[in-house]
């Protein structure tokens, strides 16, 4: 009997200190919702009581750190709602939505209406057309005008490859300074140096690398005819930067500008695999495309992106036409409602199709279409 006590107090001392790790990543409650109105012959509720306990999402692993892994059940959706001619619709309540997975009604468990900041990755074509990137180039500064101080962005390009930016950006000086050096190509540059998401640029192009293969090369360049962009690579490319971004204390959205073109020969990630990355982590993309997109590519990635996500798709032909949609992407991803709910059925690491209603005629809902349940890793504070 003596001879099993250290095994004992070993086996303690591990269930204690996961059990630490554990209360130290939900320590931080989440947003705190509105409460539906009490029934008759019920006290009052408190304003602003947190939803029901929810796990967190995942997040980036740091060095050093070992994640712990939870499984989600609390899953979180953002809703847009516009009238028929496009205007936001804000005075909605909570008992005016109703959310279906697999056809099923669901119980909203909780409901938020607030604002929140975001974190921005404006992700960039520099593959255009020559006349549409004359119309993009200049306008890119614009889109410090529709963020709010609590907002941070990150720059990023992409042809055949995914440039990567310096890092997100608060300071909206230093933002738009960024914005300004921004200069877009319309032909497709070496590969950054080191991998696909990672190299130096110089003057608003990559480096070029000593041996680097042709563009001309097969399995490099796509067959004549088609696109060179690697669009899918690039949106998980961006999905991959906003892995480092705190849980939901922020609302994490793509910015993609775009002529639509993406080269099925050169991407190494599948629209589906992309898409599982985007819904696990949450993240909405916001399309806006170029004048030749909205004629040639109607129906591209970029509207299937923004429909699946919850987000939405601008098509614009002029300057001033872009300028103007970057503040109303910022100001619809910010004031989008929040929805929580726990689902009744399988949790497992799967994809679940959800359908948003509201119960007011004539409004149109924007909501991603599914979710994946299941088991993530948390990386616990230091």
């Amino acid at each position: 009997m003596t001879s099993n006590c250290p095994r004992k107090t070993t086996l303690l001392s591990v269930a204690s200190a996961v059990l630490l790790l554990a209360t130290a990543a939900f320590a931080q409650d989440p947003p705190l919702p509105n409460t539906p109105a009490p029934k008759t012959g019920q006290a009052p509720p408190k304003q602003n009581q947190p939803p029901p306990k929810q796990d967190q999402p995942p997040a980036a692993k740091e060095k050093g750190q070992t994640p712990i892994r939870i499984t989600t059940r609390t899953v979180v959706v953002p809703v847009t709602v516009k009238d028929r001619n496009g205007n936001l619709v804000a005075d909605l309540q909570r008992d005016e939505f109703r959310i279906f997975e697999d056809s099923v009604e669901q119980n909203i468990t909780g409901f938020r209406s607030e604002a929140v900041p975001l974190s921005i990755v404006v992700l960039i074509s520099n593959d255009l057309k020559q006349k549409d990137a004359d119309q993009v180039e200049p306008s890119l500064r614009a889109i410090v005008g529709g963020m709010s101080t609590n907002d941070e962005a990150y720059i990023g390009r992409f042809d055949q490859y995914f440039h990567e930016g310096t890092g997100f950006v608060k300071d909206q000086d230093k933002l738009i300074t960024q914005l300004k050096r921004t200069q877009l190509s319309t032909e497709p540059s070496a590969p950054p140096q080191g991998d696909p998401f990672n190299g130096p640029v110089l003057n608003g192009g990559a480096i070029p690398v000593p041996n680097a293969p042709s563009t001309s090369d097969p399995g490099v360049r796509a067959i004549k005819g088609q696109s060179t962009t690697a669009l899918d690579d690039a949106v998980y490319g961006a999905a991959t930067v906003l892995q480092s971004r705190p849980g939901r204390a922020s609302r994490k959205i793509i910015l993609l500008i775009s002529d639509g073109q993406n080269g099925p020969k050169v991407n190494t990630h599948s629209y589906a695999e992309v898409r599982a990355e985007l819904l696990k982590q949450e993240i909405s993309v916001y399309s806006v495309a170029t004048g030749s997109a909205y004629f040639e590519r109607k129906f591209s990635r970029l509207v299937s992106y923004a429909r699946d996500t919850g987000g939405d798709v601008y098509f614009g032909a002029k300057q001033n036409s872009f300028s103007d949609f970057y503040s109303k992407i910022a100001e619809e991803a910010r004031n989008q409602y929040t929805l929580y709910f726990e689902p009744q059925g399988d949790s497992k690491v799967d994809y679940h199709p959800i359908e948003v209603r509201v119960r007011r005629e004539g409004l149109n809902v924007l909501a991603r279409e599914g979710y994946y349940g299941g088991t993530y890793a948390v990386v616990p504070p230091k």
